[in-house]
């Protein structure tokens, strides 16, 4: 009676992977691409600082949305961890580590994604600056939301790599994911260097597609329990 247990518990655990690793791809992209390349106007304070005005009820629902995306990660990340401790608990644990300091500074991004707008709003508070010096340093911070998160995609590309080594190692996932999510690693990497990563931006974005895309389908309809099991109790032994 163990055994059906557990096989029901991993296949839960995949299932949520799946589950959180859409849900963060989704708060994510919609707080830091959607919502400010829609606010902000490259090299233009003044316009930026005037559609987060405009806009501050799209602006907090983006703020909220990358702060719920930290969660989602961090979910995502320990229970990817659960699963993949019987393929290489070192490994494993590396690549928990890497995430949460990326996670930390997905975090760090959120609080600098808010301040333009507190720095905008802060009233009497900041009353000894003229308007245009509020609105450079509003757009200040959104130069160090944008440098935040670059930093944070590096960590996450890291974790990728260890991640698709991982699955690659698995046997009960089909190994091209594990390739294909180690390439997107080393594509997400480049964002060490902002401008190289800046220019590489549609291949990246290709590479993430193909291979992010299908890896919660396989988490959610195609882990095969049976064979984790059968990894699991090998590295018992």
């Amino acid at each position: 009676m163990a055994e059906p247990a557990t096989e029901a518990s991993a296949r839960t655990k995949a299932r949520l992977v799946g589950i959180f690793e859409i849900l963060e791809g989704l708060t994510a992209t919609y707080g830091q691409v959607i919502v400010l390349n829609k606010l902000v106007v490259s090299g233009n304070a003044v316009a930026t600082a005037s559609n987060i005005l405009g806009h501050e009820s799209l602006f907090r629902l983006g703020f909220a949305s990358c702060f719920f995306g930290v969660g989602f990660h961090i979910a995502w990340a320990l229970l990817f961890y659960e699963l993949f401790k019987p393929v290489d608990r070192n490994a494993s644990l590396f690549g928990l580590l890497v995430i949460v300091v990326g996670c930390a500074i997905q975090a760090l991004a959120a609080v600098f994604y808010i301040a333009p707008l507190l720095v905008l709003t802060g009233g009497s508070s900041l009353t000894s600056l003229a308007t245009e010096q509020l609105q450079a340093l509003a757009f200040a911070f959104v130069k160090l939301n944008g440098a935040a998160f670059n930093a944070y995609l590096v960590f996450f590309g890291v974790w990728c790599v260890v991640s698709g080594y991982l699955i690659f190692k698995s046997r009960f996932l089909p190994r091209v994911l594990g390739l294909l999510l180690a390439l997107n690693g080393l594509a997400w990497m480049t964002y060490l260097s902002p401008p190289f990563g800046n220019k590489l931006f549609l291949l990246i974005a290709v590479i993430s597609a193909i291979a992010e895309i299908p890896l919660p389908w396989f988490f959610i309809f195609g882990f095969n329990a049976q064979r984790w099991m059968k990894q699991a109790s090998l590295t018992k032994r």
